[in-house]
């Protein structure tokens, strides 16, 4: 089995993973229904934040700076913390796998608070905007599962060893990016609405959709080798996480194509 840029979707956690549960085994179809519900936890938690960015606007005030500004103070703390506590969750669960169908679920309720929050203060600056990223994230979902199922994409080592290379690029711009900001020195190439900016995105885009056809191809590893039953939950989980990856930057690409 090989590896994928996916840290949370390392074949080798499903090969070894193997006999350290119940008699039960991972099935796709499992999987399947344990990412419907994280998809709606997802949903509650985030249409939570959501309405609490638009309760916290002043009737009548709406388009005002002053509004906006009092919007994202009310959703910013439930930002951080589900940020925050989303990612110590994902740790817990990439070194813990049985606590997978615990942490997962808890993990999908804290990126909600996020997702929802973060939405909430895309569509106020951009009308429209949520729905359209929404419909291309699970629309490029539906396309890469059918191009995965066809055969269209061969999963080889050469493939998966340019899409890890690939997205541990991109995680480094970002992290130096970052740093760089600290310090007051932007980065207009990633975060500009010019020519590279959009490109950029584009091509994190095209990384974080092919990331999910090595998500379907561990995760279908997984149950052909037999791994325990709680795997279905780390499975969803991983693909979770690719999801969120791939709608944030569809999120900031159509962002970017609106501010042009």
């Amino acid at each position: 089995m090989m590896r994928t840029s996916n840290p949370a979707m390392n074949p080798a956690i499903f090969a070894n993973a193997r006999g350290l549960g119940s008699a039960d085994t991972m099935t796709i179809q499992g999987t399947v229904n344990k990412c419907f519900i994280l998809f709606f936890l997802v949903l509650v938690s985030a249409s939570w934040v959501w309405n609490k960015f638009l309760a916290a606007a002043v009737p009548g005030e709406w388009g005002s700076q002053s509004a906006l500004a009092a919007a994202g103070s009310a959703v910013g703390p439930y930002i951080m913390g589900g940020a925050i506590l989303g990612l110590v969750l994902a740790l817990v669960t990439v070194f813990n796998l049985p606590w997978a169908k615990f942490t997962a679920p808890a993990y999908a309720l804290c990126e909600g608070l996020v997702l929802g929050g973060i939405s909430a203060m895309y569509e106020r600056a951009y009308p429209g905007i949520v729905v359209q990223a929404v419909a291309l994230t699970f629309g490029t979902l539906f396309c890469m599962l059918m191009v995965y199922k066809s055969g269209l994409i061969q999963v080889n080592r050469k493939f998966i060893l340019g899409i890890t290379a690939a997205t541990g690029a991109v995680c480094l711009v970002y992290f130096l990016s970052w740093i760089l900001g600290m310090f007051g020195i932007g980065v207009p190439f990633i975060y500009g609405s010019g020519i590279f900016g959009i490109g950029f995105s584009l091509v994190v885009v095209a990384i974080a959709a092919l990331n999910l056809v090595l998500d379907f191809y561990v995760i279908e590893q997984g149950a052909s080798h037999n791994a325990p039953k709680y795997m279905e939950w780390y499975g969803a989980f991983a693909l979770m996480v690719t999801l969120i990856w791939l709608y944030l930057e569809i999120l900031r690409l159509l962002a970017k194509s609106r501010r042009r």
